[in-house]
């Protein structure tokens, strides 16, 4: 049997210029030194240094699992140089995402953000990594319920004899920390009858009912509850395996061209609209938004990444497929520009902002309890 490959994306917002905008290229440096060095300590086999926004996104290939300590140790260096850097520059929420002192070993519950999935290598395997910023979790569900269990988008759920046997979704409940797996076709509509509460449920992972393995796993880790406090939004990142049994990389970004609404922008209190764009397009310049999305594209060989750059590279060199850096999605930016602007035309009211529930994780308590005192009883 093939040794099978992990694939990791950790990532953190540990400081940023001008606000929530951008980290210094000098960051971005030094996480890629760090991990060059890792590479040829033989830790992790490959690696790719980006961001969206004001986050730091590190790509990583390795052959030791998922939550290995090694690998984790790798990404929370980078990020613990890289606020060195972000703190002596007095750069916005230097260090934001680092939420402990001592660190374990692995960057759940510490504050930076994670996917990863572990599978065997197929002859050719496409990977899509999407990336977004100021938003939550669960700004992927109802996307990757139409790529997954709608063959109006997905065409190979029913021309595809192995994507026709169907996806087990997992699917988190990030208040109560609890999971359930669910099956499609069987399960769509109780699948969708939970992930319709945004607020609470959120996909995490979905595998391959043709023993494929994982198909894509998400960062469902909510900072604010990490945190105890509002602190940032989640900006998660999402892997997709993609042609062969699983959707083509054109069913992954098909979905796209609509207008989605996602939870966070402003202060993670408002709703805005997805902005599909290119890593150097994704400074948030519009009311700390609209909420970003990036997707590279890459193609696994020998579990290395190899994007457009000459075949070989060492120390993090790649060129990745820009997937939303050209004009076929300049339509899709000018209807989020003007459903955000319809959005922000409401003010201080819903639904512009988020359900009372949701701003119990952002900084309105601490406005409230205030005027909370000054109410008196009817008579």
């Amino acid at each position: 049997m093939a040794e099978k490959v992990t694939v990791s994306i950790i990532k953190a917002d540990i400081g940023s210029i001008c606000g929530h905008m951008t980290p210094h290229p000098s960051m971005m440096a030094k996480a890629k030194e760090i991990l060059t060095d890792k590479q040829k300590q033989g830790i992790i086999e490959d690696f790719y240094v980006t961001r969206v926004g004001d986050d730091i996104n590190l790509y990583m290939t390795h052959y030791k699992g998922e939550g290995n300590k090694e690998v984790h140790t790798a990404a929370w260096e980078c990020f613990q140089e890289a606020t060195k850097i972000s703190k002596s520059m007095h750069l916005y929420a230097a260090g934001q995402d680092i939420l402990i002192d001592a660190f374990s070993g692995n960057v759940k519950g510490a504050g930076p953000g994670s996917a990863e999935m572990t599978f065997e290598e197929r002859p050719s395997e496409p990977l899509v990594f999407f990336m977004a910023d100021k938003t939550e979790p669960s700004a992927y569900s109802p996307i990757l319920t139409r790529i997954f269990l709608d063959p109006f988008t997905t065409t190979g759920l029913v021309i595809d004899k192995r994507a026709k046997m169907g996806f087990d979704v997992e699917i988190q409940d990030v208040m109560d920390h609890k999971k359930v797996v669910m099956s499609s076709p069987e399960e769509t509509l109780s699948i969708l009858s939970l992930l319709g509460d945004t607020s609470r449920y959120a996909i995490k992972r979905i595998n391959s009912r043709a023993g494929l393995g994982p198909a894509c796993v998400v960062s469902t880790d909510k900072l604010n509850m990490t945190a105890g406090r509002y602190v940032g939004k989640d900006d998660p990142v999402c892997i997709c395996r993609a042609q062969s049994g699983f959707p083509s990389v054109g069913e992954y970004t098909q979905v796209f061209q609509n207008t989605w609404l996602v939870a966070g922008w402003m202060r993670g209190s408002h709703i805005g609209a997805f902005y599909p764009c290119s890593p150097e397009d994704s400074n948030p310049v519009y009311y700390d938004g609209p909420p970003r999305i990036c997707a590279l594209g890459f193609q696994l060989c020998e579990g290395h990444l190899q994007g457009l750059e000459p075949q070989g590279v060492k120390g993090g060199d790649h060129i990745p497929v820009d997937i939303f850096g050209n004009n076929t999605w300049d339509n899709v930016r000018a209807n989020a520009i003007k459903a955000s602007r319809l959005m922000r035309a409401q003010g201080p009211f819903q639904p512009s902002i988020l359900g009372a529930e949701e701003m119990e994780y952002t900084s309105r308590p601490e406005v409230l309890e205030d005027l909370k005192k000054r109410f008196e009883p009817l008579d």
